[in-house]
Formats: C-alpha cells, sequence, structure tokens
C-alpha cells in the first residue's frame, strides 16, 4: 500500500522542513500517530530513532501497531526518509514515511508517501482511516506552522 497526500504552507522551506524531520512533532497533526518517543540510545545518532505507536479506528473496530522507526535520509531542506528497523531477529513489515518539500510562489509544498507492505492493516482499513486524517491533518499543520 502506498498514500500520498500533498498540502501546500505559506511558510519557507526550511520553516517546514525543520517541523517534518522530527518525528515527536506528527503526533500534534495526525491522529493516528497516537505517541511518539525519542529513543535514548539514538540521541546522538546522523539516524535517530522514535518508538512510535499508531492507532486507526473505524467505527467500533480499532487497531494499534508499535514500530521502531528511524530516520534514514536527512537532506535539508528537501526530503527526509523515515523507516521501521527493528533491533530483534523477526521479519517485520516495511513502513517507509517519505516527505519531500518545494518552493511554491506562496511558500512551500509538503508531499508526504506512506508505504505499508504489511497485512495488519487489512481491507483498506488503514487507507480508509488515513483518508480522513489527511484532510483533518493538512488543517491542523497549516495551523501549527503558521501560529508561531
Amino acid at each position: 500500500m502506498d498514500v500520498v497526500a500533498t498540502v501546500e504552507v505559506p511558510v519557507t522551506c526550511e520553516r517546514l522542513f525543520s517541523f517534518v524531520s522530527d518525528l515527536a512533532n506528527y503526533g500534534s497533526w495526525l491522529e493516528m500517530v497516537h505517541s511518539v518517543n525519542r529513543l535514548e540510545d539514538d540521541r546522538n545518532s546522523n539516524n535517530p530513532g522514535w518508538l512510535v505507536e499508531l492507532r486507526a479506528r473505524l467505527g467500533p473496530f480499532a487497531r494499534s501497531k508499535r514500530l521502531r522507526m528511524v530516520r534514514t535520509v536527512y537532506d535539508a531542506p528537501n526530503v527526509v526518509v523515515f523507516e521501521r528497523i527493528e533491533q530483534d531477529s523477526r521479519r517485520h513489515s516495511q513502513w517507509i514515511l517519505r516527505a519531500s518539500i518545494s518552493e511554491t510562489s506562496n511558500g512551500s509544498s509538503l508531499e508526504t508517501n506512506l508505504h505499508y507492505s504489511g497485512a495488519l492493516f487489512t481491507g483498506g482499513l488503514l487507507e480508509r482511516a488515513l483518508s480522513d486524517q489527511i484532510e483533518r491533518g493538512r488543517e491542523r499543520l497549516m495551523e501549527l506552522l503558521t501560529s508561531t
């Protein structure tokens, strides 16, 4: 599954990149991101990591997933990529979040691509949950970036 979303915001590419390059900020604008905690052992790393808990709810059904996400690409102020990299010996589904930023005439544009290769969120559950949250997330991201 690949979900792509875009939003334009009236801030500089540097301001937008600064915000989206820290995974801890995602919970403030995406409801699906229930919690994000920076991993202490990665604090001084060039590729910092976070423990992320995702929750999706559709009607009476809910799913949650915990992921260890690592920032694998940091090309300021253009691209940041987070990938699931667990530290156990088990096979895990891929979760890759790519955020690309470009300059526009009114500020900057953010394009996010979420790639998921697993089967936990089946039957379009993740896509339906994301569709609703993307709309609300666009508005919330705009508020957060333009209020400070």
